[in-house]
C-alpha cells in the first residue's frame, strides 16, 4: 500500500514539475492579457468622462464645475486602477498557493513515511537488545 502511495506521489510531483513552468508562463500572459483590457476599459472610460465633462457641467458658473466633475472622474480612475492592483497581488497569491500547496503536501506525506520507517528501525534495535540482554540473564 505504502509503495503505491509512494509511486502515486512520485507521479505527480514529476507531472507538476513538468507542468508548472507551462502553468507559470500562461499565468503571467494571462495576467498581462487582463491588465491590457482593464487598462484599455479604463482609457475609454477616460476619454467618455473628458468628452462628456464639459456637457454635464454647466459653464455659468465658471471653471470651478469642470474642476471639480475632472477630479472626481481621477478619483475614480484611481480606485479602479488599486483594484486591478489588488485583483493582480490576489491572483499571484492564489497562483502561489495552487503551486506549493501540492508540492509541500507530498514532501509532507515523504518525511512523515521516511520518519515511520526511521521509528520503526530504532524500536527494531530496541526490541533485538533486549532480547540480547534477557539471553544473557538467562545464562547467568
Amino acid at each position: 500500500m505504502k509503495a503505491k502511495l509512494l509511486n502515486l506521489l512520485t507521479v505527480c510531483v514529476v507531472t507538476l514539475v513538468v507542468l508548472s513552468p507551462g502553468v507559470v508562463v500562461f499565468g503571467i500572459v494571462w495576467e498581462r492579457h487582463l491588465e491590457l483590457v482593464k487598462s484599455q476599459i479604463l482609457a475609454c472610460e477616460v476619454n467618455k468622462t473628458s468628452r462628456d465633462a464639459p456637457i454635464l457641467a454647466p459653464q455659468t458658473e465658471g471653471t470651478h464645475s469642470p474642476q471639480t466633475s475632472v477630479q472626481s472622474s481621477d478619483r475614480n480612475v484611481i480606485h479602479q486602477m488599486l483594484t486591478v492592483a489588488e485583483q493582480y497581488k490576489f491572483a499571484t497569491i492564489l497562483q502561489w498557493f495552487f503551486l506549493l500547496t501540492p508540492i509541500c503536501v507530498g514532501l509532507g506525506i515523504l518525511f512523515y513515511d521516511r520518519y515511520l520507517v526511521h521509528r520503526a528501525a530504532v524500536l527494531k534495535e530496541q526490541v533485538e537488545m533486549l532480547e540480547r540482554l534477557w539471553q544473557h540473564s538467562i545464562e547467568q
